[in-house]
């Protein structure tokens, strides 16, 4: 019998996707260092809320999220050097992370939208 996912939905959906894809994120040996200071802050559950938000924002068109995408990680790049391979480490979680719980129209939207994200970030950080 096929395995069959169901789209994203709604917030919830999201939430678990955020959730899951952190857990991906935290255990990556190249990736951790960039979430180090919410982990000392016991800020995780929080920033998933935010990155719910934001998620929840581009694909429902809500406006949870009023913040600027880009800001936090431009001051991150000043003591921890985003390179080309994190992105692609990022996107990779992402789209797999997506992959194994969704699948649907607002799912290939989100990994088109991340795709674009990456590359937006890629360019304006490593090309400082």
């Amino acid at each position: 019998m096929p395995d069959y996912k169901e789209d994203i939905k709604n917030r919830k959906d999201l939430h678990r996707f955020v959730t899951k894809f952190y857990e991906k994120l935290l255990i990556d040996i190249e990736l951790r260092p960039f979430f180090e200071h919410l982990i000392q802050q016991d800020h995780i559950g929080q920033h998933v809320e935010i990155i719910t938000d934001f998620w929840n924002s581009i694909l429902f068109n809500t406006l949870d999220y009023q913040r600027n995408a880009m800001q936090p990680h431009l001051e991150l790049n000043k003591t921890i050097h985003f390179e080309k391979h994190h992105f692609k480490a990022w996107l990779k979680h992402f789209n797999t992370t997506m992959d194994e719980n969704f699948k649907g129209k607002k799912t290939e939207m989100a990994k088109t939208r991340a795709l674009s994200i990456a590359t937006v970030m890629e360019i304006k950080m490593i090309n400082l």
